[in-house]
């Protein structure tokens, strides 16, 4: 002991620092150290939390806080990460090669170049994309250049301080994000290098290439070819969310024929500490509120916003019932409304291809595959998986992510789907129509269906699976007036799906709440959906919509 501190505590943390290249990290964590030295009881927590574990390598690569220590976020892990993935390139390609793209978040560029040096001194032909860039266009690059990996360092939608490393694979995986056995092979690596190696032991190279602008060009042209030959004029709202979205998906619009959008100002521009927004995301509560002010000011019919990393949509429409005089559609209804486009597109070409969604996003999808007698797959949660779906024509998941063009793009594509969706705005208004009308006919034809989810965030992680473990040993019977006719547990698999810690409640009329932890975020979600296909066509939506509100309060007693 040194003062209360342990002394390998504060060994590890003198051993991190030591190697650690970034001065801003080591400087923190000598702070910490000497702190803890004398005794300081939050210096040691905090020590703890940074170095009792490590962010482990999965599914969705690597996302953290920035900060030091093998259970945050920086120059150390990251490294470490590299030198892991490169090792599984070498041991599974015989001409390994990787495709490198980096967003506009604190340290994004730094991260990007040292995976480029490290992989080229495994010996892996490194590409960096020559800036900050989407996630699409990084997604696009790996089956561009036909290379055996791709990074993309993004957090996404997370929040300011949080950075993250998100892998794809070539090859027989077609530029899909990893998935297991791949996760776990990559990461047994990333231990061995962590544990057997210093940062100054793992050899770097600057002969890695850099891209042009070629590949960006490539992206905007494939994805042009979605929009129609003309287009209806349309006034319309774009915001990047302080991201990397503008300049691709401005000449994406403008290249297809689209007018100039009208910018949220203080949005449009790459900024890392998101100061206009509580969290980047879309979806969080007063996120698209410039964007509301700005559309109402310019007059517009639409805004269509991204995220810092451009892979998601929003989309909000007019609404004179909302104080914002706008409504942020949901995922699920642009999913659908995208996925009955996808689906009419086949029908007029004969091409038979296959419509997948997420277990968590709406039923509507199965509906229309059927109605147009073409494929249809759920998949688990994450585009990792939608993604691998055989002959995908049309892919989404109801946290914005959109899947429009498969064959250019194996992850979500914000970029794409907001160009099909003004596409669609754009066919509806030069026949006469708008929105409404179109999703009128969609219950007329289909029956409505109405979703809504409810997020418990936590400090404490462990609040989480007590939640589920609750859950699971004693599950409901009723959910306000509705009876509980089954419940799924997925976490040892289920029909073909792999294990998951989700749990999906089937409710008398064929009402649905789906319980699962959040994937990238300390978060609890619940999935809510009822349908309603049976009286006019008119009171269909709302019917549905009273279903869910009653849901939703069950739901809230049932996860406090």
């Amino acid at each position: 002991m040194n003062g209360g501190a342990p002394e390998a505590l504060l060994d590890a943390a003198i051993a991190w620092r030591d190697q650690d290249p970034d001065a801003e990290t080591r400087a923190e964590l000598t702070t910490l150290v000497d702190a803890a030295s004398a005794g300081s009881e939050s210096a040691i927590a905090e020590l703890r939390s940074r170095f009792d574990s490590r962010l482990v390598f999965g599914t969705a690569g690597l996302r953290g806080e920035l900060a030091a220590g093998p259970n945050r976020m920086n120059r150390v892990l990251v490294t470490q990460a590299a030198a892991g993935l490169a090792a599984y390139l070498v041991e599974h390609f015989d001409s390994p090669s990787i495709v490198i793209g980096y967003d506009g978040r604190k340290n994004s560029s730094i991260f990007a170049q040292d995976t480029a040096e490290i992989m080229a001194g495994a010996g892996v032909r490194a590409i960096l994309l020559p800036r900050m860039l989407p996630t699409p266009v990084l997604a696009f690059a790996v089956r561009h250049f036909d290379v055996s990996a791709g990074v993309m360092v993004t957090a996404s939608h997370n929040p300011p301080n949080d950075n993250g490393y998100k892998v794809y694979l070539g090859g027989a995986s077609h530029g899909s994000q990893i998935v297991s056995p791949a996760d776990a092979e990559i990461e047994a690596h990333i231990s061995k290098v962590a544990t057997e190696r210093t940062l100054d032991s793992l050899p770097r190279s600057a002969e890695y290439d850099t891209a042009d602008d070629a590949v960006v060009e490539e992206y905007i042209r494939r994805t042009v070819e979605l929009a129609p030959a003309t287009a209806a004029p349309l006034s319309y709202v774009y915001t990047a969310m302080h991201g990397v979205g503008l300049e691709v998906a401005r000449r994406v619009f403008l290249a297809a024929g689209f007018a100039e959008p009208v910018l949220v100002a203080t949005q449009v521009q790459p900024d890392p500490a998101f100061p206009t927004v509580a969290f980047p995301n879309p979806e969080e509560p007063g996120a698209m509120d410039l964007a509301y002010a700005t559309a109402t000011e310019a007059g517009a019919q639409l805004i269509i916003a991204n995220d810092p990393d451009a892979d998601r949509l929003a989309v909000a429409v007019p609404d004179s019932a909302e104080a914002s005089g706008w409504r942020r559609l949901s995922g699920n209804e642009v999913g659908t409304l995208l996925g009955w486009r996808a689906a009419e597109k086949l029908s007029r070409t004969g091409r038979i291809g296959a419509l997948a969604a997420s277990v968590v996003s709406s039923p509507a999808l199965r509906f229309i595959a059927a109605r147009y007698d073409l494929p249809y797959s759920d998949t688990l949660t994450g585009f990792k998986w939608v993604s691998r779906v055989d002959d995908l024509a049309y892919g989404y998941e109801e946290a914005l992510g959109y899947l429009v063009d498969p064959d250019k793009v194996r992850d979500k594509d914000g970029i794409s789907a907001a160009l099909d969706f003004l596409a669609l705005v754009s066919e509806l208004e030069s026949a006469g129509s708008n929105l409404a009308e179109h999703q009128a006919r969609f219950d007329a034809e289909f029956g409505a269906f109405a979703s809504s989810q409810v997020s418990v965030r936590v400090t404490d992680t462990s609040v989480i699976g007590s939640t589920m473990a609750r859950l699971r040993q004693t599950p409901p019977t009723v959910l306000g007036s509705l009876a509980v006719t089954s419940i799924d547990d997925f976490v040892n698999g289920l029909d073909d799906f792999a294990p998951s810690d989700i749990l999906r409640i089937s409710l008398q009329g064929g009402s649905r709440v789906i319980v699962r932890p959040s994937g990238t975020e300390p978060k609890l979600k619940v999935y809510i959906d009822a349908a309603v296909a049976e009286g006019p066509a008119r009171l269909r939506r709302a019917a549905a919509q009273t279903i869910v509100d009653e849901l939703e309060q069950a739901v809230r007693v049932l996860v406090a």
